[in-house]
């Protein structure tokens, strides 16, 4: 079983301290939701995780699997399990979206990052594209290259159910999804968690949450963990916002 531990973290980003004392545990087929106002620290948690070099750990470990993975840079903490999906995915024209999956499959396992895709990987990508609403004709163009938001958001997630990690980072997956998208990005993480993978992820709205029903709730709060609960916070939350829910704590 996969786990991701994070011990007493806390971040600095141009020397301003992000990240204060955040600790949290998420296992194989568990949901956790962080859910905070703009600027507690969400993306600066993902980011760190990750390994983006601009943020400066003070003190803490990142966890996997019971190693203390921090001083790895980011391909080896995909290498071992870990993947993000990015609140603002990165376009690259010049890569054909089934080029890319294809490629992170056969690093992970050991292959040329140039070898065709097995007859079973072409399966799954074509069942994958179906389940989050994208066609054949989204693989054939450059990753996210003239995407819709939307479509964007889509496309993290294929790529997740195409590598199937042990732990996945997703930072805001229904951010520019109608209500279609939503529903079907939500179903996605569903099979995704059900699969083993344990997955992380943020959001402003509660609307992805009431079709993933995640395992725990976190709220952060400038930097910190301002509660912890299940789809009770979620609810609290729409009643009365952020402000007046954390104000109360």
């Amino acid at each position: 079983m996969a786990e991701l531990r994070i011990e007493d973290l806390a971040v600095s980003v141009d020397g301003k301290l992000i990240i204060n004392g955040v600790s949290f545990g998420v296992r194989s087929g568990e949901v956790l939701a962080l859910m905070g106002p703009n600027g507690s620290g969400k993306t600066t948690l993902f980011m760190t995780i990750a390994g983006h070099p601009r943020y400066n750990v003070v003190r803490g470990k990142v966890m996997l699997d019971g190693e203390d993975i921090i001083k790895l840079p980011p391909e080896e903490r995909f290498l071992r399990g870990l993947m993000v999906a990015f609140q603002t995915p990165t376009v690259i024209p010049e890569v054909r979206l089934s080029t890319l999956i294809t490629a992170m499959i056969n690093k992970i396992n050991g292959r040329k990052l140039t070898d065709p895709a097995p007859p079973s990987l072409v399966n799954s990508l074509m069942k994958g594209i179906q389940e989050v609403g994208l066609t054949p004709a989204h693989l054939s163009r450059g990753v996210n290259h003239g995407f819709s938001g939307g479509e964007m958001k889509r496309s993290e997630i294929l790529q997740l159910l195409m590598v199937k990690p042990k732990v996945a980072l997703i930072d805001e997956p229904d951010s520019g999804l109608d209500v279609d998208g939503v529903f079907a990005v939500g179903k996605a993480l569903l099979s995704l968690a059900n699969s083993g993978t344990a997955i992380v992820l943020t959001t402003h709205s509660a609307k992805i949450l009431h079709v993933v029903k995640p395992t725990r709730v976190l709220v952060l709060n400038r930097g910190r963990i301002a509660a912890e609960g299940g789809m009770e916070l979620v609810e609290e939350i729409e009643k009365v916002g952020y402000e007046n829910f954390l104000k109360a704590r």
